[in-house]
């Protein structure tokens, strides 16, 4: 073997190990980032919707979808107390395999998002404007649970870990709270949305009471008609 092809080869060999290299590092570098808010995400995330299997095929999606979404023009999702507005890989395709998606959060004076969690996305939430309270609450391993509550106002950033139990509400009886909500699914937010609402109607009574308590009557009132996506306000 030449001298030539000896040099071309190792020239070969340094140039894929210099990027292979880089691209570990990015990948560790952002996840440190995030705090660690990215551990696990890509076995939990789901798969590639059909037709994007591949790089190839997302890099193409890329080139051909429109990438301008009107988000405060689409479809409103409109409960007591606000309103929902969400861009997802159904409705703006550019985002299919890119596991990102936008909501933008409408909350009337007293208005509540339910208490919920998303199994397998994190999420960062910007205050456009008005006041929120939030409550996120985290695991304990100390022994006793962690629960972060706090109020955030316009320009504030709030980061809720991925399977973290959180709910924020309009601190205000009367102006109105609008939030961003950017999560690192492409997925709509009900295909990886769990609500307290549904967690406890997944329970026998018997053991809710049991877990509480208190006498299983307590829980007589819960409602079972359960959603995806809930707003709802004060009462």
């Amino acid at each position: 073997m030449s001298d030539d092809v000896n040099v071309k080869q190792d020239n070969d060999n340094g140039a894929i190990g210099r990027r292979a290299l880089i691209g570990t590092g990015v990948v560790a570098v952002g996840a440190a980032a995030l705090g660690g808010g990215l551990v696990g995400a890509a076995a939990a995330s789901p798969a590639a919707p059909d037709g994007l299997g591949n790089e190839g095929a997302v890099d193409s999606n890329l080139n051909n979808a429109p990438h301008l979404f009107k988000l405060t023009a689409s479809d409103r999702a409109n409960h007591d107390g606000g309103y929902l507005q969400g861009a997802n890989e159904d409705n703006f395709p550019v985002l299919k395999g890119q596991k990102g998606s936008v909501y933008f959060v409408h909350l009337d004076g007293g208005g509540i998002r339910e208490p919920h969690w998303h199994p397998s996305a994190w999420e960062l939430n910007f205050i456009i404007s008005g006041r929120a309270k939030w409550s996120i609450l985290g695991t304990h391993p100390d022994g006793t649970y962690h629960n972060d509550v706090f109020e955030a106002g316009q320009g504030d950033l709030v980061f809720a870990p991925q399977g973290y139990f959180h709910y924020f509400e309009n601190a205000s009886a009367d102006t109105p709270l609008d939030v961003l909500v950017m999560f690192n699914t492409s997925a709509g937010e009900p295909n990886d949305d769990i609500g307290i609402v549904g967690t406890l109607n997944s329970l026998p009574r018997e053991v809710l009471a049991a877990s509480f308590g208190i006498p299983v009557s307590a829980f007589a009132d819960v409602p079972t008609d359960i959603k995806p996506v809930v707003i709802t306000r004060h009462r």
